[in-house]
């Protein structure tokens, strides 16, 4: 054993013996050092098969982009709520202020990471919980549940209330701000508790804490607005105005949605989460009192069911998924046949679903909306995806993704309660079992 250990000289002789013995590798190498691995083993017959008509569409507004930011989540929940908008009002587009959910969020996670620090302020700063922690600090990253906290909190505005600044669409600097001043007062707040402060006093302190962190999105991000005027012109070039309206006001006449009425499930075919059962993670919040992350994992054919038959009730559904694997970003192509890296590299590359996500090769990176599936033969085979990255890839910004793909990095969707038959329902009454902080399903939406 232990001569294979190490890599001797033989190996390595052996090895390019190995790889000199398949004639064709040569050339292979010449092509993809010359090409990139995705040109050379592009499949034209993927591009041919993913061509962008439906059989059921949903009229979804005009694309948007989150630009240099993580705020997938964010913008795909304001997609699909924005539909509601166009229609009461009859308008060819609109779009809610993302910057405005940006700011609360932000904040109520400054909060929320505080209190994270003050519940585990007795942990060794090593331990596992609060290196998280620290380690997470207050990226843009989120989660259904955290988009929902957040509406229900403070409601939405139209995007010129508050529209974009610098650093909502190109963050990095703000966060690395916030980060560094959330840590500043993790510390403070740890100091206060080991020179024997009381937690009065260590609660006083994050209060102005909190207060500062206020002020700073305020430079960023410019302060939400408490009222505002919605003025519009409607398809018929009809001009309307509501006036005095405050942001809560504004969703409860124009919105009306009751996110309650929404449930999340997810398939995670692996070992130690069993289907047909509910899990919770911990510390996987935005906002402290806030509506909880629940799963329930389903079986494939169940969980994709239940998405199309919503979208079949020309209902948009919210998912999320590992958007980076067999993707096309310039075409918006999500096929598993889209590349033929094992044929070209003459390797195999196969796993599991449910080993890859064990083993962290899938994991949810991005948050979407479907619009549109085909139904051949009674049966899915392709869906159109409302993405957030700009009107310049894909189909003027919409991408489309093979029901195999689906199959495969899938993990995440959100559904109406309305269309969940009975025996499914009742499972969303279980006690949650609680998941560690670190689970790979608390992977946060870029």
């Amino acid at each position: 054993m232990d001569n294979l250990k190490c890599i001797s000289k033989n190996d390595i002789e052996n090895f390019s013996n190995h790889y000199h013995s398949r004639v064709e590798n040569e050339t292979i190498s010449n092509a993809v050092i010359k090409n990139g691995i995705k040109n050379v083993s592009l499949n034209n017959q993927s591009l041919i098969n993913m061509n962008y008509t439906f059989s059921n569409e949903i009229d979804a507004g005009t694309i948007t982009n989150q630009k240099k930011s993580g705020r997938c989540w964010m913008f795909a929940g304001l997609n699909l709520l924005r539909i509601n908008v166009m229609k009461k009002c009859n308008l060819e587009n609109f779009e809610f202020s993302e910057s405005y959910g940006m700011f609360y969020d932000k904040f109520e996670k400054f909060n929320c990471f505080l209190e994270n620090i003050i519940e585990t302020i007795d942990e060794d700063v090593n331990s596992r919980t609060v290196e998280l922690l620290l380690r997470s600090g207050i990226q843009d990253g989120g989660e259904w549940n955290m988009f929902c906290n957040i509406v229900k909190k403070y409601g939405l505005v139209p995007k010129y209330v508050m529209p974009e600044t610098f650093s909502s669409s190109e963050s990095d600097s703000m966060n690395n701000i916030l980060d560094l001043k959330a840590t500043k007062c993790a510390h403070e707040l740890r100091e206060m508790k080991h020179s024997g402060k009381s937690m009065n006093e260590i609660y006083k302190a994050k209060h102005e804490m909190v207060k500062e962190a206020y002020s700073i999105l305020c430079m960023f991000l410019g302060e939400p607005p408490k009222k505002f005027d919605f003025e519009y012109k409607d398809k018929d070039k009809k001009f309307k105005c509501d006036y005095n309206m405050t942001p809560k006001d504004f969703y409860d006449k124009y919105v009306g949605v009751n996110l309650d009425d929404y449930a999340v499930i997810i398939n995670c075919p692996t070992e130690d989460k069993p289907f047909n059962k509910i899990y919770n993670i911990k510390y996987m919040q935005n906002m402290v009192g806030g509506q909880e992350n629940n799963y329930l994992n389903l079986d494939i054919d169940t969980f994709k069911k239940l998405i199309v038959n919503q979208l079949l009730s020309n209902e948009p559904v919210w998912f999320a998924c590992d958007v980076g694997k067999q993707m096309d970003k310039e075409k918006g192509i999500m096929d598993n046949h889209l590349f033929n890296y094992e044929s070209v590299l003459n390797t195999n590359l196969g796993m599991s679903k449910g080993n890859k996500i064990n083993y962290r090769q899938i994991c949810p990176t991005h948050a979407m909306l479907f619009t549109g599936v085909n139904i051949i033969n009674e049966k899915p085979n392709k869906y159109k995806v409302e993405n957030s990255w700009g009107d310049k890839n894909g189909e003027k910004g919409f991408f489309i993704m093979s029901d195999e793909w689906f199959d495969e990095y899938m993990i995440e969707g959100i559904v109406n309660k309305k269309y969940i038959p009975d025996e499914i329902k009742v499972l969303f009454d279980q006690e949650p079992i609680k998941l560690p902080p670190w689970d790979v399903l608390s992977s946060l939406m870029k």
